[in-house]
């Protein structure tokens, strides 16, 4: 696992925290979090997690290697809290299983990019340039979003953005060859693509350098990554509460933009107040 976080004013920032809300918890409380492989389950086992041990808190991790086997676990009552999912996600998760997940509030997220292949500039563009973008619905429209906003590529007026495909592409100005492809794969084949937009997370688990970003996305409000538990009763309940004022806290956001300054692990935005 990487260890994303390691600057020393968080021991200060974990210890303000519970010494501001001491007091509010539900001591003894055990929070199961049903974990992905990515950046967001381990920022929350870093940092947010041991401040929700200092206010008393048991913390138990239960690793899925999928994100909607995780939120069948909270469906299902065996897991309380995921941090892996946007809301678009969640509300078609909710729509397909019938189930209803309640996001409690928008988190630190990183943007998916437009990333070199064998390319390093935006302004290198040429005719027959293929970019590489993933395939999956959502972060299709991303990808559509970023190509547009380089200036690329031009969408149809009254498009849908939140559900795009190719059908709202109305005008390809340099005539980029637009190659869909798995996420996952996307980091291996560089070499063969002249610029790539690859999903935050994707591009994190393969330690691809942030420094390199050639352009990165508007994340859209539905698009932030949330953070998510079993049902609107459970988002009541005081331990929710403590997770809620940790992520809005004045000092994790402080500790995210320490993080952009100094590590090309990753690149964080972050979520408008709330």
């Amino acid at each position: 696992m990487k260890h994303i976080l390691k600057f020393t004013l968080l021991g200060l920032f974990g210890s303000v925290l519970a010494a501001c809300s001491a007091g509010a918890t539900d001591e003894g409380t055990t929070i199961r979090v049903a974990t992905s492989p990515g950046p967001y389950s381990e920022l929350f086992l870093e940092e947010v997690a041991p401040i929700l041990e200092e206010k008393g808190y048991a913390i138990e991790e239960i690793e899925f290697t999928d994100l909607r086997s995780a939120d069948v676990a909270l469906q299902e009552g065996s897991a309380d809290l995921n941090v892996d999912q946007h809301s678009l996600y969640l509300e078609n998760f909710n729509e397909e299983a019938s189930a209803d997940l309640t996001a409690v509030t928008a988190i630190p997220t990183v943007p998916a990019g437009l990333f070199p292949g064998t390319k390093n500039a935006l302004s290198k563009v040429a005719e027959g340039d293929k970019v590489g973008i993933p395939d999956d619905p959502s972060n299709y429209t991303r990808a559509l979003l970023i190509l547009q906003k380089a200036g690329w590529i031009s969408l149809a007026e009254g498009a849908d953005t939140s559900n795009l495909t190719e059908a709202d592409i109305a005008e390809n100005h340099v005539g980029i060859e637009i190659v869909p492809m798995q996420s996952a794969t996307i980091p291996r084949t560089l070499a063969d693509l002249s610029y790539a937009i690859i999903p935050g997370s994707i591009a994190y688990d393969a330690d691809v350098d942030f420094s390199t970003i050639l352009l990165e996305e508007d994340v859209l409000p539905q698009l932030f990554l949330q953070a998510v538990v079993s049902d609107p009763e459970t988002a009541d309940e005081a331990w929710v509460k403590d997770l809620v004022t940790i992520y809005q806290s004045d000092e994790l956001q402080e500790t995210i933009e320490q993080i952009n300054e100094e590590s090309n692990e990753t690149y964080w935005v972050l979520p408008e107040a709330e």
